[in-house]
């Protein structure tokens, strides 16, 4: 039986919050092995002077461990 175990990172695009999250699973496959899934816990924006700067979402992403 395999053992998952799930980690939270947060990733960010200046385009939209779908790119925010294609970057952070991107990101996630370069560092851990076995990615499984993902969902979106957040999302936010970070404003400049009442204009959009950046999309970011909080990702919970698993994985499962190595034997």
């Amino acid at each position: 039986m395999a053992v998952a175990r799930v980690t939270e990172i947060i990733a960010g695009s200046k385009k939209s919050f779908h790119d925010a999250i294609e970057n952070g699973i991107e990101r996630a496959n370069k560092t851990l092995k076995q990615v499984e899934g993902a969902w979106v816990k957040d999302q936010s924006l970070i404003l400049d002077n009442g204009k959009i700067k950046e999309y970011r979402v909080i990702l919970k992403v698993t994985f499962v461990l190595d034997d």
